[in-house]
């Protein structure tokens, strides 16, 4: 008789790839698979898929998502799970929950990307052992999750902090911006989207490069509009854009002039209060792997 082990399921469901893994009950992941975003049907059944080959020798529990969004995540609406308005072509209107519940038997606990890796960071990572945070991914869009007082702010619904509005920066004026719905919200120009019709690959932008001033100007307005309205202990700018290594520095030092010392001793500064992710680009594995172990409890 085969006796097969125990596991907990979880999906990183980002807008370029969805990151699948499976972790024994200790939270310590055992295998890893990426499939990349295309259509819903070839993406979700290749993240099925990995699952399924995998019950020879485990025994899935339970499945965590932590999803892209803007996506219903009320556990009472019978439309929790799916996917809502999005400029992502053929996404719109797809359940992540009810297609993984029906094609694995497995119950589902779903939550947003951004939730997810804050929660992990929270749990695990930058973040541990503060009691408000936010998390910020600079991706293809940008997306943030908010904790404060025990709790995500705006569940059972979520923020959509990418669409704020920003002050221009002055050497940007001539930029209409990249949102569809917005134009020059902060994912219309700060986003790797916005970068690139600006200057091209942001990878290959050397160091000293002007644009990056721009980008840390817009994300240094983010994290100020956050300290300002929520008086959190903990930022985390996760994301593509987030990999280029000098970025942090210039966003901390723009902070850091925005702010002008405005609250005084109260003020963190930005070198302890603004950081990349300690899980790095497994923030929002590890956060869908801890969902599916809570079975939606986000109690730290």
């Amino acid at each position: 008789m085969i006796v097969r082990e125990p596991v907990f399921g979880g999906i990183d469901a980002g807008g370029t790839t969805f990151k699948c893994g499976v972790a024994d009950a200790e939270g310590v992941v055992l295998k890893k698979h990426r499939v990349r975003v295309t259509t819903p049907e070839e993406t979700l059944s290749g993240c099925a898929n990995f699952f399924l080959e995998e019950r020879g020798t485990l025994d899935l529990q339970a499945l965590g998502i932590a999803s892209f969004g803007p996506i219903d995540i009320d556990p009472a609406s019978p439309a929790c799970g799916t996917i809502l308005t999005t400029p992502k072509p053929g996404w719109a209107g797809t359940s992540l929950r009810a297609f993984f519940a029906g094609e694995l038997g497995v119950a589902v606990t779903i939550d947003t990307d951004v939730n997810g890796a804050l929660l992990a960071e929270m749990t695990r990572g930058a973040a541990k052992g503060a009691e408000s945070a936010a998390y910020i991914t600079v991706g293809t869009g940008i997306g943030g999750g908010i904790f404060v007082k025990g709790g995500f702010v705006g569940s059972p619904l979520h923020p959509e902090f990418g669409h704020i509005p920003v002050r221009r920066h002055a050497d940007d004026a001539g930029f209409a911006g990249m949102c569809p719905f917005h134009g020059d919200c902060l994912e219309g120009v700060a986003s790797v989207t916005a970068a690139r019709a600006r200057w091209g690959e942001p990878k290959d932008l050397p160091a000293d490069h002007p644009g990056w001033r721009v980008i840390a100007d817009y994300l240094a307005q983010g994290c100020r509009t956050l300290t300002l309205t929520m008086r959190l202990e903990r930022i985390i700018l996760g994301g593509g854009l987030m990999l280029a290594p000098h970025l942090l520095d210039l966003i901390r030092a723009a902070y850091d002039r925005q702010m002008a010392g405005y609250l005084g001793v109260q003020t963190i500064p930005g070198a302890e209060l603004i950081h990349t992710p300690a899980l790095g680009d497994d923030a929002g594995l590890i956060g869908a792997l801890l969902l599916a172990m809570r079975g939606g409890s986000i109690a730290l």
